[in-house]
């Protein structure tokens, strides 16, 4: 499998005609594949929520376009903002294993290759930050 611009292109056009505005292509091999590995198409305005991952980092590179990812302390405060871009100096990061943030596109077609420890878990309600 080829992560070319025809994909990148096509799931664009899912996340703009998606309610969310994002829309995400699992890149495992099988269901019998526990990593996390994903590309996600995300639209500004897209809603993500002030979130935390307790049994895994999070890895996130841009292949296009621009985000920021925030990050929060324990009472929703600003803590450090990564600004993200492909072709910059910053392509990607690292997220700490509890640490609250939350991603932010610039501009559309903005897509990222996200992956993390182990098998997929929903998100628990403690793991969403109540604002």
């Amino acid at each position: 499998m080829n992560i070319d611009i025809e994909l990148l292109d096509s799931l664009t056009a899912q996340a703009k005609a998606s309610p969310r505005l994002r829309m995400n292509y699992d890149l495992r091999t099988s269901e019998n594949d526990t990593s996390q590995r994903m590309l996600n198409a995300l639209e500004p305005g897209t809603k993500i929520p002030i979130h935390r991952h307790m049994k895994s980092t999070e890895t996130v590179v841009i292949l296009r376009g621009s985000a920021t990812q925030y990050f929060y302390d324990n009472k929703g405060n600003i803590v450090e903002t990564v600004t993200i871009s492909a072709g910059s100096d910053c392509v990607g990061m690292s997220v700490d294993v509890g640490r609250w943030h939350k991603l932010v596109a610039h501009e559309s077609g903005t897509v990222i290759f996200e992956a993390k420890d182990g098998s997929f878990e929903p998100i628990g309600e403690d793991d969403i930050m109540k604002n």
